[in-house]
């Protein structure tokens, strides 16, 4: 990163060497897929705070928050998604956070980009970024809904739209664009809890619309730079198999919508949406 950081960057790194980031990693049972991202947070080339948060605590997770030498807290409280993602964030001491996803991994350049792109922000909300697939263990970006999220997100590129409510608002009206394993959060700018435990598989859609409302920045990086894994056993795969997603993007889509439109709108984004089925 260029030493020659300018006033606005230099407040979430303190010191220069001080990280001011933190990758909360939410692990779950056992994921055959969580070293693997342990490893892509350590390989950043700007380093991060990493610690680990679970609501299901087992000898596996114990081992490998121990021989990473990252720090668990358990959830004790009331488990699941957006439980623990609350939870995680409320670990955190830093001005910035990621939530790592267990089966995800991170590009080498994630947090530098992410930091880079904040210069110029005076209020940052949430920073996000491109993102790829990681299908039968091959990364690949060539993926139908994926192309469709990059034309959703093309109004959010150019930095004047970062403070435009408008303008998110209407993007987030047509479908979720915005990847929620590659979100920065900036802390101190926003309320807690940021998700809520209503839906399955749109609470992070709801959480965007929610803070799509506030004054200050969504900051939006046109290059991949985290990978999603797409297997049977993730979440997004399974409530789409339980066609669980419908009801739910109906219900996202009225927040926007009157419900004739909200309905031709949801149809047509449901069809989109096959291409997270193996």
């Amino acid at each position: 990163m260029n030493k020659k950081t300018d006033d606005k960057l230099k407040k979430y790194i303190i010191g220069g060497h001080k990280p001011q980031h933190t990758f909360v990693i939410c692990a779950y049972k056992e994921s055959p897929y969580l070293e693997e991202c342990i490893e892509s947070l350590e390989n950043q080339s700007v380093g991060s705070k990493i610690i680990m948060v679970t609501s299901t605590p087992c000898e596996y997770i114990s081992e490998m928050a121990e021989k990473h030498g990252i720090k668990l807290y358990i959830n004790e409280g009331e488990g699941g998604i957006t439980q623990d993602w609350n939870f995680g964030l409320g670990c955190v001491r830093t001005r910035l956070a990621t939530i790592a996803h267990q089966d995800d991994v991170y590009a080498e350049k994630y947090t530098e980009e992410f930091l880079n792109a904040l210069r110029g922000s005076k209020k940052p909300l949430i920073i996000f970024s491109d993102y790829g697939e990681i299908r039968d263990g091959a990364r690949t970006t060539d993926v139908e809904m994926l192309k469709l999220k990059r034309i959703m997100l093309l109004p959010l590129v150019p930095r004047i739209a970062r403070g435009s409510r408008f303008l998110r608002r209407r993007v987030l009206s047509m479908g979720d664009p915005i990847c929620c394993p590659s979100v920065m959060y900036a802390m101190k700018n926003l309320e807690q809890p940021i998700f809520h435990n209503h839906f399955v598989c749109c609470e992070d859609w709801e959480a965007w619309e929610k803070l799509s409302r506030l004054k200050g920045d969504f900051i939006y990086i046109p290059k991949s730079l985290m990978f999603h894994r797409i297997h049977e056993e993730s979440t997004t795969t399974k409530t789409l198999e339980a066609g669980g997603r419908i009801l739910e993007n109906y219900e996202m889509f009225r927040k926007f919508w009157p419900a004739p439109i909200a309905k031709l709108i949801n149809r047509f984004y449901t069809k989109s949406e096959d291409s997270n089925e193996l």
